[in-house]
């Protein structure tokens, strides 16, 4: 059976009011690529840029789950609203019910002030840049005050949701080699606040030492703001209103510096390249055995011309 039309001006003010259901179906239209998400973005524009975004990554089995529901509880606490945004760049699956390892998380699903999302990107990181942004507008223009953006694992994808983010925080725990994972996954650049969960285990000052003597000699692009590194045991909630502090001394600093309008300029930026380029190439696709690349190909063959030149003029014809 055929769904019903989607009247998006409705659809997004209903959303706007903080209706669980119209925020859902907005992010699905964003998953599913919907013809309707230019309309979409244009209708949520006058409500979006108030949130604040934190970007939460770290190796598999760093409690970044745990982590993810703590501060959760400890930001409700405070009374603000949340939106949660748990990336799997890996997954197979279409994304909407919560994955196994967040099932903490649904402590918090009956709490009108939580709004909880999970989303697969089915395998493409370029699905990642170019959804991502448009589900934290949702979820920014829904009223959430903060928004995190939980990822699976570290590498470079989880290096480009961090772009997505104000403040991004890596998560470490003893006894799992972060050291390296660290070094080589880049992202003692990317940290702007360091958790070294589990830290009731053997190791967690030494995970900790160690992490601090390489950030000291790390070039970081906000030489400004010196990373703190906060110890948590999660699941007992211990240190998480020392993150919390931390998240938002370092909030303070971003729109006090004017890095925070920089950073957001500059993802900004980054996301319409995405959304240029992912069009650029929907029109070359669609420009498969198009007479005029058969002509420019013929006389690249036969020497009449070059690829390059060939190039050029054909996205003189796009």
């Amino acid at each position: 059976m055929a769904r019903r039309a989607v009247a998006v001006g409705e659809l997004v003010e209903r959303a706007t009011a903080g209706d669980a259901r119209a925020v859902a179906r907005l992010i699905s239209l964003v998953e599913d690529a919907s013809p309707l998400l230019p309309e979409v973005s244009a209708a949520l524009a006058p409500h979006v840029g108030r949130a604040q975004i934190i970007g939460l990554t770290g190796s598999p089995g760093v409690g970044k789950s745990t982590t993810t529901g703590a501060l959760v509880a400890a930001l409700r606490a405070q009374g603000r609203k949340v939106g949660v945004l748990a990336v799997d760049p890996s997954s197979p699956f279409s994304g909407g019910a919560l994955l196994g390892d967040r099932i903490r998380m649904q402590d918090h699903a009956g709490d009108p002030g939580v709004f909880i999302r999970s989303m697969a990107t089915r395998g493409h990181l370029g699905g990642l840049a170019w959804a991502a942004p448009q589900a934290l507008r949702v979820l920014d223009a829904a009223g959430c005050d903060v928004i995190l953006v939980e990822t699976v694992g570290v590498g470079q994808s989880e290096i480009e949701v961090a772009g997505l983010a104000d403040t991004t925080v890596v998560l470490l725990a003893p006894g799992m080699g972060d050291g390296i994972q660290a070094a080589k996954a880049g992202i003692l650049e990317i940290g702007d606040v360091y958790v070294v969960n589990k830290a009731d285990r053997d190791g967690a000052r030494q995970v900790r030492r160690e992490l601090r003597a390489m950030l000291s000699l790390t070039d970081r692009p906000d030489a400004g703001w010196k990373p703190p590194i906060v110890l948590t045991v999660a699941y007992r909630e211990e240190g998480i209103g020392e993150v919390l502090a931390a998240l938002d001394a370092h909030f303070s600093h971003l729109r006090s510096s004017g890095e925070l309008a920089r950073r957001r300029l500059r993802r900004t930026r980054d996301e319409i390249e995405t959304l240029a380029t992912t069009e650029l190439r929907a029109r070359f696709a669609s420009m498969r055995g198009d007479h005029r690349i058969e002509a420019l190909a013929a006389d690249v063959v036969a020497g009449k011309t070059d690829p390059f030149t060939a190039s050029r003029r054909l996205l003189d014809t796009v």
